[in-house]
């Protein structure tokens, strides 16, 4: 079924990515949403990725823009607004993929200055984007939020301040859920597992000073779906679906993408 985003206008922040020999989930988000029929607004704080990624979309036909914005500052999300309805006309989706990790550490050995970090950026510049496009979503009749958060969420010992940002993600994704459904804005997250993305293997291999052959085949031998890391295309089809009209009854939803990781027990 093509089309599945006809005539919508999204934002996907967050939609550069990290160099690498992989797809990273922004830029898959962005080129399949364009493939459905959506106008894009490609944003990162990188602006040349993010011009990178409108391109790609524009090389296959898509519509696209990009935009330069770090979501730590609240003038740079009143901004992304701000020009999704000056260059669209308005804004139905709003994708939150911007995140980070790096400096994180147990509770013990984790640095005041990398939580505040980490927390400013994966869980409140996510509520600064949303506060900024809820009034626009509210007086147009609705839009659809997607949230990409983490099985961290739920899970892990090592990492605390990005598991902390993303149990955040997750509870900050249900209240805006609740209190807008009134206003048919919908609300959801995903819990995205082991995925193979240049964040993900790349930056591990880096700060390991392993291969990314080795990191990519230790993380494949923990999935219990196959074997087999999952990759952005598995975030891409989740959060279109959570963007379309098919989710028009779906809202407060905290979908696992994780290949089984968040069931296995023991």
């Amino acid at each position: 079924m093509a089309g599945r985003l006809e005539g919508k206008a999204a934002v996907i922040v967050g939609a550069g990515q990290t160099p690498g020999s992989t797809l990273g989930n922004g830029r898959a988000m962005a080129l399949l949403f364009a493939r459905e029929g959506a106008q894009v607004l490609c944003v990162d704080r990188h602006g040349p990725r993010a011009e990178e990624t409108a391109a790609m979309i524009a090389r296959e036909g898509g519509r696209a823009t990009h935009l330069e914005a770090d979501v730590v500052r609240a003038a740079d999300c009143a901004a992304i607004v701000a020009e999704a309805q000056a260059r669209m006309g308005r804004l139905d989706i709003l994708v939150n993929n911007v995140g980070i990790g790096g400096g994180d550490g147990p509770a013990h050995k984790l640095e005041e200055d990398a939580f505040d970090r980490i927390l400013a950026v994966n869980l409140k510049g996510m509520w600064l984007t949303i506060r900024a496009a809820l009034p626009i979503m509210r007086e147009q009749g609705g839009g659809a939020i997607v949230n990409i958060s983490s099985l961290a969420s739920i899970a892990g010992g090592i990492q605390l301040a990005y598991e902390v940002s993303k149990a955040g993600v997750n509870r900050l994704t249900t209240s805006v859920a609740q209190s807008n459904a009134r206003y048919a804005v919908r609300c959801n997250a995903i819990i995205m597992g082991f995925l193979d993305t240049p964040m993900a293997v790349a930056g591990i291999a880096r700060a390991s000073g392993r291969s990314e052959d080795e990191v990519r085949a230790e993380r494949d031998a923990r999935v219990p779906l196959g074997g087999k890391m999952g990759t952005a295309w598995d975030t891409a089809y989740a959060a279109l679906f959570l963007a379309s009209n098919e989710a028009k009854f779906i809202t407060g939803a905290i979908l696992p993408v994780d290949g089984g990781m968040g069931v296995r027990i023991g």
